[in-house]
Parts: C-alpha cells; structure tokens; sequence
C-alpha cells in the first residue's frame, strides 16, 4: 500500500511527495522501516528498496510484521542528482529532527521523523560520495553501541564502526530517531551516482537475515555471503590517510582488502613530468574500508581509512 507522508504544491506545476510502501502480513506487531534517498546523489538505497519490496511481494505470507520502504526521503536531491535539496541549499541529514511549522523541508523532516517513530528498527541507507568507495559498512555512535551493534552483527555486513559523538551529528536522522528510542542503523555503501549490485545484494541478504532473526521472516536466507563476525571498530582504531601532493591517483586496490604495513596501496603522478609525486602507503596492518575513487586528487585530500588490526 502506497501511502504519502508529506505532500505540497511546487511552482511550475511541480509537486514535492515523500511516499511509503508499507507492507504486512500476519499477526506481528513488529515494524522494520528502510529509508534511503536523504542525499539525492546517494542511488545504492534505491536497488536495496527494489528488490526488499519485490521479494515481500511475491512472498507475502512469509511475514509477519510490517515493512515499510521510504526509497526518496529527498525526491528533488534524486530527480536533479543533487546532494542536498534543491533550491534551499540544505543537506536533509543536517535538519533532523525538524520543525512542524518551518520552512518545507524542515515540515519534511519533522514529519519523517514523526512517521518513523516507534519502529522496532530504522535502517538509513546512503552511499558514500563521488570521490570515495567504501566496503559495506554500518556506523553507530557511541552513544548507542549496546543496543545496535547486536543488530548489525545481524546484518553480516563487512564492517562496524562504532564513532564518537560529534555536534553535527544531533542533526541527523538516525541521531534525532535514537534519542526518542527508535532504534536506527546507518549503513553506507559503494561510491556517489552509481549502483553496486553485489554491495545492494548482500545488504538485501543482511536484511532478511536481521528480520528472521527479529521473528518477522519465514522464508530462508542464504547466508553464504555473510559475515559471521564483522570487524567491530572502536575509538581511535582508524588510520587516516591524506594525501602529501597533488596530481593525479592511480590504484588498483579495492576496498575491502586486508592491507599490511608498508603495502603500496597507490600512487599521485604527475602527468606533466611523467613522474612519481607521492607513494600511499599503509601505515599499519589492518582492513582497507576506504579507498580513494576519484582520481584528481590535492594536498590534504584523503586517500584511504584503514581499521588498524593488532596481532
């Protein structure tokens, strides 16, 4: 059942909607939502929400509970390939939780937030940016470690990064829905403006996994693909590489690979002088989750995100 959240008359005859395909079966009082599209130029969420809503639909009976699907929190952001929303300058993910009589979006956000409240799980799915590639991964705040990360162990996914609090962070969706204790994951994925379907699959896969773990799924779930034991990253564990010149990035290395210490993971060359401006190299051994995507690359850009892995 298609159901609309907001809706409001635009210029030009245009129209701003935010939808939801809600759909249950059962007697389960359980309610997974899965929301994607807050950043326009984000589309991995898009094959994710396809595929979760077609598998329930053709096996319906197999639930018990309620999903509900929100693929375009940002509808304007998808339709322009926008990050942020059109027109008003605004990254959605900075607004949260909203204000009922504001401008539109932060109406919009407000009644996102409404609407998700009192869910047995949220998971906030974005994709990385253009010029970064990351390895499937969900990220948690500190603050809310106890209660998430024994559901995202459930999702099989690579990578768990547990980070600290910061200020920008109380504005976003999954901060302002854990705070009235609505459990929210965020998973991040893939690179800007283009789908992996082996990165969507798996994340699919994690989902039904999560939801039989829940009670709310049947059917089976090949789990050959998932991780039994994610890395599960804590404080300063992270190794941060930026770049020391600029030019131009050449690499063959793919996220998701173990890396050791003093492994080439790319150079910066300059096409001018035909030579070699800087080697990136790993400081540690440890798992490759970010890796550089776009190639032009300055000073200070950064290059790669390494979990330091002590033997």
């Amino acid at each position: 059942m298609i159901k609309t959240i907001i809706s409001s008359e635009l210029p030009i005859d245009e129209q701003f909607r935010i939808q939801k395909n809600v759909l249950s079966n059962g007697n389960g009082t359980k309610r997974v939502c899965i929301v994607t599209g807050t950043h326009g130029d984000e589309l991995e969420g898009q094959m994710v929400c396809y595929e979760i809503a077609r598998i329930i639909q053709d096996n319906i009976t197999l639930l018990d509970g309620t999903v509900e699907i929100y693929p375009a929190l940002n509808p304007l952001g998808i339709d322009t390939i926008q990050r942020g929303i059109p027109n008003f300058d605004l990254d959605m993910n900075r607004i949260f939780p909203g204000i009922k009589h504001g401008t539109l979006a932060e109406q919009a956000a407000y009644q996102i937030v409404e609407d998700l409240k009192g869910a047995d799980l949220v998971l906030d799915i974005h994709s990385s940016n253009l010029y970064l590639r990351e390895t499937p991964q969900v990220r948690i705040n500190v603050n809310d470690e106890e209660t998430l990360v024994p559901m995202a162990r459930n999702l099989g996914i690579d990578f768990i990064w547990v980070h600290d609090a910061a200020t920008v962070l109380e504005a976003t969706l999954a901060h302002s829905l854990n705070s009235t204790g609505t459990p929210c994951l965020v998973a991040e994925m893939g690179v800007g403006e283009r789908i992996n379907r082996d990165m969507c699959e798996r994340l699919v896969t994690g989902v039904f996994n999560l939801m039989k773990e829940m009670g709310m799924w049947s059917g089976d779930v090949d789990t050959s693909q998932l991780k039994k034991f994610p890395f599960v990253c804590k404080g300063d564990s992270v190794e941060f590489l930026n770049a020391e010149a600029s030019g131009i990035f050449l690499t063959e290395m793919r996220s998701g690979n173990m890396v050791q210490e003093g492994e080439l993971i790319g150079q910066i060359v300059s096409p001018l002088e035909g030579k070699v401006l800087s080697n990136v190299v790993s400081p540690c051994h440890g798992f490759l989750f970010t890796v550089r995507a776009y190639p032009i690359v300055y000073e200070g850009s950064l290059m790669a995100r390494i979990f330091k892995i002590y033997e």
